[in-house]
């Protein structure tokens, strides 16, 4: 069974898809980022507010949440991924 995580404003992603949680800081994440709005890969879960963390998965997806990347791990961990 799939693991659901809150990142955030109620919004929740499979566990079992992340593949990696990184800052959106640095330029070539920004330009996936971009990349992903331009293709429709991009979800964005963080209600209007700062990007602090980005949720790349394994279906090619790139969700981005308002929770920081720390955080995101610790309720990856505290699921059981």
């Amino acid at each position: 069974m799939s693991k659901l995580i809150n990142i955030g404003f109620g919004n929740m992603v499979n566990a079992d898809r992340i593949v990696a949680v990184v800052s959106p800081d640095s330029a070539p994440v920004k330009r996936l980022v971009q990349n992903a709005r331009d293709a429709g890969q991009a979800v964005d879960a963080t209600q209007g507010r700062k990007t602090k963390g980005v949720i790349i998965t394994d279906t090619e997806r790139i969700v981005l949440s308002a929770l920081l990347p720390e955080t995101i791990a610790v309720r990856c961990r505290e699921s059981g991924s």
